[in-house]
């Protein structure tokens, strides 16, 4: 990959759209989609692949019949913001498999973790276990969804 990211055009980012919709279409229903010959389409395809823009597939699974039905959204804050204290929260919240994903913030708190689990008793172990040992937490500020209104992996048209 080239550290300058190549422009993208608008035919581009019809590609992205359509596999965000549908990965696992084949590259003639994605030609046909976005209006180019197969050709052209699998060489722009592979550009983007190359270039690191599209960083990968991957499939979308229903967390309840996973096993995971409780997604908690913590927001963490750190009592100390040194190099080593930051980089020692990061590289541990890196291996927590329970989160999925880790923001940094502005505001009040300086992540935004959002972690799936079981139930209450495995996210109590999860911050007893994973989260207090990393260490230089001042404070976690939990929130626990109990609906969806909107998820999506499509971006907007720019």
């Amino acid at each position: 990959m080239s550290d300058a990211k190549m422009s993208m055009d608008r035919k581009d980012r019809e590609i992205i759209r359509e596999l965000q919709a549908d990965g696992r279409m084949s590259n003639q229903e994605l030609a046909a989609k976005v209006n180019l010959s197969p050709s052209p389409c699998l060489r722009r395809l592979r550009n983007l692949e190359n270039e690191g823009i599209i960083k990968g597939y991957g499939v979308e699974v229903d967390a309840q019949a996973y096993g995971l039905p409780i997604t908690v959204f913590a927001r963490v804050e750190l009592d100390k913001h040194s190099a080593d204290v930051v980089s020692n929260f990061e590289q541990h919240i890196e291996f927590a498999e329970q989160v999925l994903e880790c923001y940094v913030m502005t505001g009040v708190s300086d992540y935004l973790l959002k972690i799936v689990v079981a139930d209450l008793h495995a996210y109590e172990v999860f911050v007893r276990k994973v989260l207090h040992p990393i260490g230089s937490i001042a404070s976690i500020d939990t929130s626990f969804a109990y609906g969806t209104v909107k998820k999506t992996g499509i971006f907007p048209r720019i």
